[in-house]
């Protein structure tokens, strides 16, 4: 699935720029210890989270995740959402928590 895909499946909000929404979701991982998701999550996973500083971003990129997904109505603030354009990281929104996104992926990766 890519994440255009994504977005519209769970009605995800786009909070970064919409350019590298063709990137392949592969998986998911649910985490918000960033050291636990640096050894845990991998390449192409769909990350869902409530962390929303700026280290999220580095994380990311580091686990080479297809996007960032901030669930229960977390927001990102303009640095982070910055960087992410910087670094080409995906971040989306959503107001469902994040077990409820994980059951929706569960049938669509």
């Amino acid at each position: 699935m890519k994440v255009s895909e994504l977005i519209k499946t769970l009605n995800l909000t786009v909070a970064t720029e919409p350019n590298f929404e063709d990137r392949d979701v592969t998986g998911c991982y649910i985490g918000d210890l960033l050291s636990w998701v640096m050894g845990k999550a991998q390449s192409g996973d769909a990350w869902i989270t409530i962390m929303n500083n700026i280290n999220i971003v580095a994380v990311a990129s580091l686990t080479d995740s297809a996007c960032i997904i901030l669930c229960e109505g977390v927001s990102a603030d303009e640095a982070v959402i910055n960087k992410a354009n910087s670094e080409g990281i995906i971040i989306l929104k959503s107001g469902e928590t994040a077990y409820s996104l994980a059951c929706q992926l569960s049938g669509e990766i």
